[in-house]
């Protein structure tokens, strides 16, 4: 709630620049799924990165450079069928390493190349990392591969995500959401956000916190893209995977309360919980 998050973010000192406020890297895209990198990116600079790269397939990248002027791009070889393909796994890996966190899943899809690519980049990054969407469906059925992962990570699956991570049914997620976040958290060493009403966030270490922002209005395409952005923006700006987690579920929600009551909840969509973001970063600060 607020009194856990308020004075979390730090000042901003008049001397700082860009490159004070950190560098993300944003694998995401596919055909007919650009908007989701997109609204990633946008999710992340409106909550404070200092640079974001987009890395995306090579025949998406005009489409999102017309759509998100501030970010930078990546064109990242391709399958036949158009998504992040085999080939892309050891220049991403060496673009991240010079950055300060990633943000893996919005838009992929689940192409068998970019299943590998994902596999392949959370065995060997170092960068710290969220990831989300189908860089979650990718991880399902090889959950042992977190275990083996260098680089602090953040998963942010919705219940039916978190069901197929876990072997579980999407029923028995929803039964029980602290305990099987918690579980699966402590189980694999990865901080969990299990969204839904009243996320749940699990650290390594046992931790649970539940968040109290947010509203029914957050139910639609791109909400979950955004909030992937907001917290591999706070990753990237230094902040730890558990408090990068907690501040960023607060703020998405915050932001999107802000949307509901102006547009309505049925009336709302992602992009107003994108332009909430900097109303919400101040009610925060």
């Amino acid at each position: 709630d607020a009194s856990a998050v308020e004075g979390m973010l730090a000042p901003r000192p008049l001397d700082s620049h860009k490159g004070s406020y950190g560098h993300l890297l944003v694998v995401a895209g596919s055909p007919g799924k650009a908007g989701a990198a997109c609204m990633a990116a946008k999710g992340a600079l409106r909550s404070g990165a200092g640079l974001v790269t987009v890395a995306a397939p090579a025949g998406q990248v005009p489409v999102i450079q017309q759509q998100v002027m501030e970010a930078m791009c990546l064109p990242s070889a391709e399958s036949i069928d158009g998504t992040i393909g085999v080939g892309a796994e050891t220049e991403l890996a060496r673009s991240a390493a010079g950055m300060s966190a990633c943000a893996v899943g919005p838009g992929l899809t689940a192409h068998r190349e970019t299943v590998q690519v994902v596999r392949d980049l959370v065995r060997r990054m170092e960068t710290p990392m969220v990831v989300d969407a189908d860089g979650l469906n990718a991880l399902a059925g090889a959950a042992d591969i977190l275990k083996r992962a260098r680089a602090p990570l953040v998963l942010t699956p919705h219940p039916g995500e978190m069901a197929r991570l876990a072997g579980v049914t999407a029923a028995e997620v929803q039964a029980d959401r602290v305990g099987v976040a918690a579980a699966f958290a402590q189980k694999n060493g990865v901080t969990v956000v299990l969204k839904g009403a009243g996320t749940v966030v699990a650290s390594p270490k046992g931790e649970v916190f539940v968040n109290t922002t947010g509203n029914a209005g957050m139910a639609t395409a791109g909400t979950g893209d955004v909030l992937t952005g907001v917290i591999g923006s706070l990753l990237a700006q230094g902040y730890g995977p558990t408090w990068a987690a907690c501040m960023g579920v607060y703020l998405h929600g915050l932001a999107g309360d802000l949307a509901a009551a102006e547009k309505s909840e049925a009336g709302m969509i992602a992009g107003d919980v994108i332009e909430k973001l900097p109303e919400a970063i101040k009610k925060m600060t």
